[in-house]
């Protein structure tokens, strides 16, 4: 009998067996430890800086000047008059609170630099906020107000000039009234 080309007596076929392909059982898989390591060391370093830096800003908050620190002596030759308060927005969405007024050296000697305290105070007349800053002068008016250090421009015997103090957050338990202005420190030469 003929098949096709083929012949019955011309073919051979041999029987061939093969295994299942099943997949070779493999070693588990060891992972790569590193990325991990040093993602956590990162996340880990972030966390201790930012807590030693509120650690610092505790420290810094603690080291307030106390509401019955002394005047300074020269304090009672400089007149604070004419003040008036302000806000406005800030780029980052917060607001800025200004402090304006009129510093008068009505003393016998220059005035180099002036330090201040200011005290926010609530409703049941408790300090809420108190502040500590050096005294700006209004260097020009147009086309924003723009500071200067009173060391740019020191206060002559006699001499008068504008003055903004500027605090980035008030409390929110301020009352809304004037703060208390209280100079500190008085640089003269």
């Amino acid at each position: 009998m003929k098949l096709g080309n083929f012949s019955s007596r011309g073919c051979k076929i041999s029987l061939v067996s093969t295994p299942p392909q099943v997949a070779p059982l493999r070693e588990k898989e060891e992972r790569n430890w590193l990325p991990l390591a040093l993602a956590a060391a990162v996340v880990l370093s972030i966390v201790a800086v930012a807590i030693l830096l509120s650690l610092k800003d505790a420290r810094g908050k603690g080291a307030v000047t106390p509401i019955n620190a002394p005047q300074d002596s020269y304090a009672g030759s400089l007149a604070l008059t004419g003040l008036a308060m302000s806000e406005s927005a800030n780029l980052a969405g917060g607001k800025l609170t200004y402090l304006d007024g009129h510093i008068a050296n009505t003393g016998a000697r220059t005035v180099t630099a002036v330090t201040v305290q200011v005290l926010f105070r609530d409703y049941a007349h408790e300090v809420a906020q108190n502040e500590t800053k050096s005294l700006k002068l209004i260097r020009v008016r147009e086309p924003y107000i723009d500071v200067e250090p009173v060391s740019a421009a020191p206060l002559k015997p006699g001499d008068a000039h504008d003055f903004r103090i500027i605090f980035d957050a008030v409390s929110a338990d301020w009352d809304g009234a004037y703060p208390e202005i209280r100079i500190l420190h008085v640089e003269t030469k």
